[in-house]
């Protein structure tokens, strides 16, 4: 029998973050360790009335690596597709041909059973009202600075470049997120700096935090062994790996610290960088690998607005 919050939270993605419905096609993409959410996703969009097909692949070698060829053309064909895998599709040449298709889906990336029933029980008004406001800051910003009680001073340049609120909703044509939802997240145009990481994604918690420096836009140091980890999995892909992707504000206040880069980064209060791909999210880099890394206790400053006081959400959510 499946577990009564992961089936709720399914069906919650099914019909409210998705909007499914009878007349559609929906792709369900996973791998041999997240069949169970993939099985209880397959069950949520068939109840929606929607005829549905679950497909089991190897998992990738990393985050942002491509899917199969096979599954690629699938995701093109399909009207929904729901990728609960071991490693992120999201920064993936085929997820965002399949969103400029038209296509509407969502990742979610090292998801389990406990993790998706938690965070999708969260006030997703609220959650939108946090991402919506966050995300119009960073689409009319120009600066934002990052400062922490361990010593982070990070200055970071988004003149040009169209922020995303993470909010859950992707009814819309083409939508796509990344679920369990809960942040605002933009690709910089470049920044400089030193922050302290608290957890990095494929190696977890890091106590205590690891010092990480950007120069020019462009990961320069990792500090310690979880910094020496980092930096071999972003070296095998060359310079371009190394590029700043990402800057993301957590908003849900359902997820906790846990090594799990999928929750940490919606952890409410907290900021997270990004190295490596930026072209699916609105940047110039195509590279088969993306991972964050998290600063916890965060000071947020955007163009001259505190968005967060030691990780403590201090902006007006209802500004927009």
């Amino acid at each position: 029998m499946m577990d009564p919050e992961l089936a709720h939270a399914s069906e919650n993605i099914a019909r409210r973050c998705l909007g499914i419905a009878a007349d559609e096609e929906v792709l369900v993409i996973c791998d041999p360790d997240t069949r169970g959410v993939g099985e209880a996703l397959r069950h949520a969009a068939i109840h929606a009335g929607a005829d549905t097909v679950l497909t089991i692949m190897q998992p990738r070698a990393t985050h942002g690596t491509e899917p199969p060829a096979s599954i690629a053309a699938a995701m093109l064909a399909c009207d929904v597709y729901l990728a609960p895998t071991t490693f992120s599709l999201s920064h993936t040449q085929a997820r965002k041909r399949a969103s400029d298709h038209g296509v509407r889906g969502a990742t979610l990336p090292g998801v389990t059973a406990d993790l998706l029933g938690r965070l999708m029980s969260a006030d997703l008004d609220r959650l939108g009202r946090r991402s919506g406001t966050i995300a119009t800051l960073l689409s009319h910003g120009d600066r934002a600075e990052i400062t922490c009680p361990l010593g982070s001073q990070m200055t970071i340049e988004l003149t040009g470049r169209d922020a995303i609120s993470d909010d859950g909703d992707l009814r819309a044509h083409g939508a796509f997120g990344n679920l369990p939802c809960g942040e605002a997240f933009i690709a910089p145009v470049s920044g400089q700096g030193q922050i302290f990481a608290s957890s990095i994604a494929s190696v977890g918690l890091t106590l205590p935090p690891v010092a990480l420096t950007i120069a020019d836009g462009q990961l320069s140091r990792a500090d310690g062994d979880a910094g020496e980890r980092l930096l071999q999995a972003l070296t095998p892909h060359g310079p371009l790996a190394m590029n700043l992707a990402e800057l993301g504000v957590g908003t849900n206040d359902r997820a906790m610290l846990t090594g799990n880069v999928l929750e940490d980064e919606k952890l409410l209060g907290s900021v997270h960088l990004a190295f490596g791909a930026s072209a699916a999210i609105g940047g110039t880099v195509a590279v088969p690998i993306h991972l964050d890394v998290i600063v916890t206790e965060a000071n947020l400053t955007i163009d001259g607005t505190r968005v967060l006081d030691q990780g403590t959400l201090i902006l007006d959510e209802r500004r927009r």
